[in-house]
């Protein structure tokens, strides 16, 4: 890989309605105004060289890919290390309420049964970040998630994963050179070591 455009999925039907989703398992579709924020997303990418689409197991993310790409022939991977939180008891609820438990919560911390601690889920970040890196296609599209890509944006300028995050803009494009990347993977791996929070 020698570019990386990172993409939050479009909104999501639980995401108009202020609900964390991070089971595969559950269906949830586009909201028309995620269609076309999609649509939007490949309008600006349409002059785009994009060797590989990498999205999530989280039906989001596919159906943005879809849209964005439709009559575009480029090869899809699913990454799963790049899926949302496993939110455990929290699954279906409010994100805010959520967000208070974080907030509280050391990084080794599991929310309950099912789901993980921020540990758990940087460390499966930086896999997934280091499965594109390793890609042989040179620009890779990747559609995941608002969390890993935030973690990514603060990550390359040096800034350690922190427990309450700001949510990235939905379909919109992060460029990434390979040294970006890398950087931001490196980052968060050191961060393992030493959580700081």
């Amino acid at each position: 890989m020698d570019r990386a455009i990172l993409v939050r999925h479009a909104e999501s039907e639980y995401n108009a309605r202020g609900l964390i989703n991070g089971d595969p398992r559950i269906r949830n579709g586009l909201t028309p105004a995620g269609v076309e924020q999609a649509e939007k997303l490949g309008t600006i990418l349409a002059d785009e060289q994009i060797d590989l689409c990498v999205v999530t197991g989280l039906e989001r993310t596919e159906l943005t890919a879809d849209i964005a790409l439709e009559g575009r022939s480029i090869p899809r991977l699913v990454i799963e290390e790049l899926n949302d939180p496993a939110f455990g008891p929290f699954e279906g609820s409010v994100l805010e309420r959520y967000r208070v438990w974080a907030t509280g919560a050391s990084s080794g911390d599991i929310p309950g049964r099912g789901g993980e601690s921020r540990l758990e889920i940087v460390r499966r970040y930086v896999v997934g970040f280091r499965h594109v890196l390793a890609r042989p296609e040179s620009t890779v599209l990747v559609v995941a998630h608002s969390l890993p890509i935030s973690y990514a944006i603060s990550a390359r300028e040096q800034i350690g994963p922190r427990s309450r995050i700001g949510l990235t803009a939905y379909a919109m494009p992060y460029h990434f050179t390979r040294k970006d990347l890398d950087t931001a993977a490196s980052v968060m791996q050191r961060w393992l070591s030493q959580p700081d929070w």
